[in-house]
């Protein structure tokens, strides 16, 4: 199991919290200071859209000024894979199942699926 985000997100502490409180072994990924190669973010889409992944809400994007540009699929998915922090965080990857951003139902769902097998 991996997490990935950055360590001062809200949603990512979140994630991290309520994973140790579960007492699950998972590897952390910072997004920050580790590289996520396009090939793991084009995995990703294989099990979220792109709307789900992009994140248009963050700072990152407004600095950039992606509004502006409209862009499509392919350019959102350009834009992932050169610049991290516009992936919406965290990314939980579980087997072969991705979760992006923090749910605690989702989390405990997941939790529950692995213990029953």
């Amino acid at each position: 199991m991996k997490l990935y985000g950055i360590k001062n997100c809200d949603s990512v502490r979140k994630a991290v919290k309520f994973l140790n409180s579960a007492e699950v072994n998972f590897e952390f990924v910072d997004i920050t200071s580790e590289e996520v190669e396009c090939q793991t973010i084009e995995r990703w889409l294989k099990h979220v859209g792109i709307d789900r992944l992009f994140n248009a809400k963050s700072a990152t994007y407004r600095k950039l000024g992606l509004k502006n540009l409209e862009l499509d699929e392919a350019a959102k998915k350009e834009w992932l894979c050169r610049e991290r922090k516009l992936i919406k965080r965290p990314v939980l990857e579980v087997g072969n199942s991705v979760v992006v951003g923090f749910d605690e139902k989702i989390y405990k769902e997941i939790l529950d699926g692995q213990h029953s097998t």
